[in-house]
């Protein structure tokens, strides 16, 4: 299938203009990079304790952010998670620079804030399924006597019963979810109906990372850029000639400072995710890249005399079709993703979305016009050499 059959479009003779805008655009995001809001790095690389918390219904942010300052754990985020009317947020708390996990703390913080003092010994929104196991074999409201650990193994599977039933319903409401818990023997019910509170939010996720675990994954992730643009660069050194890697590694490196900038303007979080992101964008781009100076190789063999520039466009114009197919099509799906994929991997789609569009357009008007000036640099110091 071709959409553009036959087409002579001059790339090449404004590259000069398009390589202006990029260093622009490079120097806007570097700009905000360094002397503006700078990288948001996320739990990941910069350490500290993630909550992803679930309320019955709109919580007061000013109490949840109060009562986790009080903690003086570091700086409080809040950050609504999925939609506005699950009432899910992500609560973020800056490691103070130890190597502990505060999720324990953060909860008992928020516990005391939004259910009291006394709510916290049997919530069932709160409490994990060990806890719960434990509460009810102390209590051992099904008669079973005998050793700690027997009745520890019979309330096991209830314990966990009414855990699954927490999780598929996000959070209990009330006494009347436990009706649904099949798993629950008559007096175990009963006993959990009386007894159990179900407070305002419940943890749907915990995630911590230390101060040197952030500082680890900073540093391979950076590495895990750095050596896949060297990889890039080996490849098509060995497959074209020097100025064609060059011109791909440059491409790549723009595609690369131009998300970053744009992520930096835009606030959203750098995480593991995003540098997934950012190295299948560099993977996208090089493909492109690779189709676009394989026809150009192909057109020199054909073509032999002509300048280069002109062998160029040409190349560009015959995989124009192709470019258009391919990154059409996958940006739809990534344009899909960005709009209704969620909270989750909203940022994901977000560096997908900037790649393909910056990556399409740097195989044009970055890589092409890079490798034909290093040629022409190449070319004009070997005829000094040689007298012709």
């Amino acid at each position: 299938m071709r959409f553009f059959a036959n087409t002579n479009i001059r790339f090449l003779e404004y590259r000069r203009v398009w390589l202006s805008v990029s260093l622009l655009l490079i120097a806007l995001g570097l700009v905000s990079m360094i002397w503006g809001p700078g990288l948001k790095l996320g739990v990941d690389f910069s350490g500290g304790t993630q909550l992803t918390l679930k309320f019955k219904q709109e919580p007061d942010l000013a109490r949840v952010r109060r009562a986790l300052e009080a903690l003086k754990l570091g700086e409080v985020t809040i950050q609504r998670f999925d939609e506005p009317e699950l009432h899910e947020f992500l609560v973020r708390v800056q490691n103070p620079g130890r190597e502990e996990d505060f999720s324990k703390l953060m909860v008992e913080a928020l516990d005391r804030e939004f259910n009291g003092s006394g709510s916290a010994e049997l919530d069932l929104n709160t409490m994990g399924a060990d806890a719960l196991r434990d509460a009810l074999a102390q209590a051992d409201p099904d008669r079973v006597g005998g050793g700690w650990e027997s009745r520890r193994a019979h309330y096991q599977t209830q314990a966990t019963a009414v855990l699954q039933a927490r999780k598929e319903r996000g959070i209990f409401a009330g006494p009347a979810n436990l009706d649904g818990v099949s798993a629950l023997s008559p007096a175990v019910r009963s006993f959990l109906k009386e007894r159990a509170q179900f407070g305002e939010f419940t943890v749907l996720a915990a995630e911590a990372v230390g101060p040197l675990v952030g500082k680890d994954l900073r540093k391979k992730a950076i590495q895990a850029v750095i050596f896949s643009l060297l990889g890039m660069m080996v490849y098509i050194w060995a497959r074209f000639r020097l100025p064609y890697s060059i011109g791909a590694v440059a491409a790549l490196f723009h595609d690369v400072l131009i998300t970053l900038g744009a992520l930096s303007v835009s606030g959203r979080e750098i995480n593991l995710p995003t540098v997934a992101a950012l190295l299948t964008l560099v993977g996208y781009s090089v493909n492109d890249t690779v189709v676009i100076f394989d026809r150009i190789r192909e057109r020199l063999k054909l073509e032999r005399g002509k300048p280069l520039v002109d062998i160029m466009n040409r190349a560009i114009n015959q995989t124009l079709s192709r470019t258009v197919i391919t990154s059409g099509l996958t940006l739809l799906v990534v344009i899909a993703l960005y709009l209704f994929g969620g909270d989750v991997i909203n940022t994901f789609a977000f560096v997908l979305l900037v790649g393909i569009v910056v990556g399409t357009y740097s195989s044009i008007y970055i890589a092409s016009p890079v490798a034909l000036f290093l040629t022409q640099v190449l070319e004009k110091r070997r005829r000094q050499r040689t007298g012709r």
